[in-house]
């Protein structure tokens, strides 16, 4: 299985570290449409809907969105990261709350239009933080990367308290407050590093801090709880679907929301605070 992972892996990396570092930020953009509407694909399987509808609607979702961008470009706004912010800071914490038994209450339509939206909005964040620049981009999935990391070998070492026991009984109390701890120290390094190196953009821990110089660490602390509360979101609705991965698609490493789950809030939040 570890094989299988390093490989699967590397492939990744082989195609999207070209296109990444690709002076124009469209061949990214595109190539992360191809994998969100991969995700709007397993979304409706894990809801319950046949294979061949979500496939549909993961080509719809592409082709909406793709005919969007060519004709009126990116439209991700305040109101767009506003409207993402309310649903994963007040909405979120209150499904989660309710346990696995209360998203199987809602209705099939409802659960498959709102991963749609939040996939949508993800990718505009996503393409948003491209456009404005490598460094960003980078720094937001670093943040992402470092509180996952931290909080499962803070787990390990430390974990009694279980966090969300029904839905994830791997993830602990310890090991969230380790991956908040790590998410804080990168957020100072990288702020010297911003006012240190030239680099192509601000990260998100800079362009954050200049606008919010007296909160910026609160708002590092909600965005590394967003990042965990992605991550019970997916588990929460697996469980409801009786899977242990989102899809195949990735050998080694589940399906594509399996690798993204926690970006999603964490991308349009931090588009709220930093602006762009």
């Amino acid at each position: 299985m570890l094989k299988l992972r390093v490989v699967t892996a590397l492939m990744l990396l082989a195609v999207l570290l070209p296109v990444l570092f690709q002076p124009s930020p469209s061949p990214f953009i595109g190539l992360a449409l191809v994998f969100l509407s991969a995700g709007v694909w397993e979304w409706g399987r894990m809801n319950g809907y046949p294979s061949r509808t979500s496939v549909l609607a993961g080509i719809a979702f592409g082709g909406v969105l793709l005919v969007g961008w060519l004709q009126w470009g990116l439209l991700g706004s305040f109101p767009v990261w506003a409207a993402a912010a309310v649903l994963w800071c007040l909405v979120v914490p209150l499904l989660l709350n309710k346990g696995v038994g209360a998203w199987g209450a809602v209705p099939q339509s409802v659960r498959m239009m709102t991963g749609v939206l939040v996939l949508a909005t993800a990718w505009l964040a996503l393409a948003e933080a491209r456009s404005t620049g490598i460094n960003y981009l980078l720094s937001v999935m670093a943040l992402v990367w470092t509180a996952d990391v931290a909080a499962y070998f803070g787990g390990k070492a430390f974990g009694k308290r279980k966090l969300a026991p029904t839905i994830s009984p791997g993830k602990s109390w310890e090991g969230a407050l380790s991956g908040w701890v790590a998410v804080l120290l990168l957020a100072a390094i990288w702020i010297w590093i911003d006012a240190h190196v030239v680099t192509d953009s601000h990260s998100i821990y800079s362009s954050i801090y200049e606008r919010h110089p007296m909160l910026s660490w609160v708002v590092f602390s909600v965005l590394a709880a967003l990042s965990v509360m992605g991550d019970l979101v997916e588990s929460l609705v697996k469980r409801s679907a009786g899977v242990k991965d989102s899809s195949n698609l990735l050998p080694g490493h589940g399906g594509v929301l399996d690798r993204i789950d926690a970006l999603l809030p964490v991308l349009p939040v931090a588009a709220f605070f930093s602006g762009i």
